[in-house]
C-alpha cells in the first residue's frame, strides 16, 4: 500500500494489519532470506505493548563472513560494480517507487520495533528514504573522474572507482531511514553492502533488502545480518574483506569502530555520533510563538529520540520566563502520548523499557543537580504498561549540570539563560559534541556571527531541522566525522585510482 493509501487507514485498520502481520525475521544474504547458522534468535519486542512481534535470527561471525563473501564475489564480477551508469540508475529508480508502494509495510514494521507513532512514519520517515534513494539514483552518472594537464609526451587521468565491501551499521531511532542514508550512496558508487541494523529495530531492513532483488538489483550485493552489537556489528567492523563502515551510533562505540578499522584492515570508517544541540534564542527574535513551536518539535519529535534533538534551549535571559510559559503551554497539547498505531498520536513510547529507565533516570538527576521540573518529569498517566516518558523540561539550568552535558536520547529539554551572544556561543560550544546548532533572532549580522562561531555540523537559522538530500549530515568534535546525505556521501564511497600513460612510446 502506498503512501497516499496509507496516510488514509485509521487505528482499527492498523490493528488489524499488525495482527496479520507475519514479520519476516531471517538474514538476508546471497539474495534469499536465511537462518542464522548455529539457528539462534532472539526476541523482538513491541515497547508499547510488552508484546512479542518476532523471533529474529541472531547472527554471528559465520553469517557476517557469509554476507561478506556474498558482497564480495559479487562486488568483483562487476554484476553491479561494473553496471552502466544508467543500468544502475534506473534500478535505483524503481527501487525508490517500490519503497513507497510498500508504505503501509514499512510504517508497520517500525511502529512495531520502535515504538513511534505511525503518523511521523508516513510523513516523514519514509517520504525522506524515498527522497534518499532518488537522490543518489540522480546522482550516479554525477560521478567524474578527471584528466589532468600534462606534457605533451604523456597523458594522465584520474578514475573514480567502488570502494568493494561496505559494511553499514545503523541506530534503532529511524530504522528505515538511517538505513537509506548509508545504503543508498554505498550502492549508488557500486558497492556491495552489508547491512547491520540495530537488534531493537531488526525488521524493516530484511524488507528494504528483498525489494532491491525485486527492483533488479543483483542478488548478492545487498545483504542483512540481524543480531548484536558484539555478535553481529563487532566482526562485520573487525572484516579484512570490508572496505568501508558508515556508523550512527553512540559516541562510546562510534570510538570502538575506528579501533576495529586500526585492529583490521585499515578500513575507511565515517560515524555519526549524536549531539546535544542547543537552540539559541535572542532577545530580538521576531516571532517568539514560532521559535516556541520549532523549539518544542525539535525536543519532542520522535520521543526525543533524535541525534540533533534540540535538547539545549539557550534563551536571552530577558525573555527566558516567557519563553519557558509559552513552551510548556504548547507542549502539554501538541505532545501526548498514546496508541502508536493511532494516527492521531503525537508521542510514542520510548524504544524499550532500558531507554525508559535511562530517561527516567536522567530526570531523577537533574532534580538532584538542582534543576526545576517545569512539566512533565514521569511517566504520562494510564500509560504504565509501556515504554513512555512524559515530555518534560528543566528550567534552572546551568551547562554544568549533567542534564546539559550529556545526551539523554528522550524527551527531555533544558532552558539556559544567557546574557550576551558571546555567552551563547561560549555554551553553545562547551560540549564534546558539535552536530547541529539553531538561532533564532531578527538581526541578520547576528545570525552570520553566530553561524561562523558555534562548533557543529549543521545550523539552522529562524527554523530546525529544515533541510533536503543536499544538506551535509554529520558533525564536529565528537559527533563523528563523514556526511551522510549530500553529493559528498557517494564521492565518499568511492576511490581515485591515478592513470600515467607515456603516450610517446606510441
Amino acid at each position: 500500500m502506498n503512501l497516499t493509501d496509507a496516510r488514509s487507514l485509521s487505528a482499527k485498520d492498523w490493528h488489524a494489519r499488525a495482527e496479520a502481520l507475519v514479520p519476516e525475521g531471517r538474514h538476508f544474504i546471497d539474495g534469499v532470506f536465511v537462518d542464522s547458522s548455529d539457528g539462534r534468535t532472539f526476541d523482538d519486542v513491541n515497547p508499547a505493548t510488552g508484546a512479542l512481534v518476532a523471533r529474529v535470527a541472531r547472527g554471528g561471525q559465520a553469517d557476517v563472513d557469509r554476507a561478506v563473501a556474498s558482497g564480495l564475489e559479487h562486488f568483483r564480477s562487476g554484476v553491479w560494480s561494473r553496471m552502466a551508469p544508467r543500468e544502475r540508475m534506473n534500478i535505483l529508480y524503481r527501487y525508490a517507487e517500490l519503497l513507497e508502494a510498500h508504505a503501509a509495510e514499512f510504517a508497520l514494521l517500525d511502529v512495531l520495533d520502535m515504538g513511534k507513532p505511525v503518523q511521523d512514519m508516513l510523513s516523514a520517515d519514509i517520504p525522506a528514504s524515498v527522497e534518499c534513494f532518488q537522490y543518489f539514483g540522480e546522482a550516479i552518472d554525477k560521478i567524474e573522474g578527471t584528466v589532468t594537464n600534462t606534457a605533451d609526451d604523456a597523458l594522465h587521468y584520474i578514475l573514480r572507482q567502488p570502494l568493494g565491501v561496505v559494511g553499514c551499521i545503523v541506530p534503532w531511532n529511524y530504522p528505515l531511514m538511517m538505513a537509506a542514508w548509508k545504503v543508498a550512496p554505498a550502492l549508488a558508487a557500486g558497492n556491495s553492502v552489508v547491512l547491520k541494523p540495530a537488534e531493537q529495530s531488526p525488521l524493516s531492513c530484511g524488507l528494504l533488502a528483498r525489494l532491491f532483488i525485486e527492483a533488479g538489483g543483483p542478488p548478492g550485493v545487498f545483504n542483512v545480518v540481524q543480531g548484536y552489537g558484539e555478535e553481529a556489528g563487532a566482526p562485520l567492523a573487525l572484516h579484512n574483506d570490508v572496505a568501508k563502515i558508515g556508523f550512527t551510533g553512540s559516541v562510546e562505540i562510534g570510538k570502538q569502530m575506528l579501533i576495529y578499522a586500526g585492529q583490521s584492515n585499515m578500513k575507511r570508517v565515517t560515524t555519526e555520533c549524536g549531539g546535544k544541540t542547543p537552540q539559541i534564542i535572542m532577545g530580538d527574535v521576531e516571532d517568539i510563538d514560532r521559535a516556541v513551536q520549532y523549539a518544542v518539535n525539535g525536543i519532542f519529535g520522535n520521543q526525543g529520540e533524535v541525534c540533533n534533538a534540540g535538547s539545549r534551549l539557550l534563551v536571552d535571559r530577558r525573555i527566558a520566563e516567557d519563553f519557558s510559559q509559552r513552551f510548556t503551554a504548547l507542549a502539554q497539547t501538541a505532545f501526548v502520548a498514546g496508541d502508536p498505531l493511532d494516527p492521531a498520536t503525537t508521542l510514542g513510547a520510548m524504544v524499550n523499557t532500558e531507554q525508559q529507565k535511562r530517561v527516567l533516570e536522567y530526570i531523577d538527576i537533574g532534580r538532584g543537580e538542582g534543576a526545576e521540573v517545569a512539566m512533565g518529569g514521569g511517566v504520562p498517566s494510564g500509560w504504565d504498561h509501556g515504554a513512555y516518558v512524559e515530555p518534560t523540561l528543566f528550567t534552572g539550568v546551568n551547562n554544568d549540570m549533567r542534564i546539559a552535558r550529556e545526551e539523554i536520547f528522550g524527551p527531555v529539554g533544558a532552558v539556559i539563560p544567557f546574557d550576551t551572544p558571546e555567552e551563547a556561543v561560549q555554551i553553545a560550544n562547551d560540549s564534546i559534541y558539535g552536530l547541529a546548532a539553531g538561532i533564532w533572532t531578527g538581526n541578520v549580522g547576528t545570525a552570520h556571527r553566530l553561524a561562523r562561531d558555534i562548533e557543529a555540523g549543521v545550523i539552522w537559522v529562524n527554523c530546525f531541522d529544515h533541510g533536503d538530500m543536499t544538506q551535509p549530515w554529520g558533525g564536529y568534535k565528537q559527533s563523528g566525522n563523514g556526511r551522510d546525505k549530500c553529493f559528498e556521501s557517494i564521492v565518499a564511497h568511492t576511490q581515485s585510482k591515478s592513470v600515467w600513460v607515456d603516450i610517446a612510446q606510441y
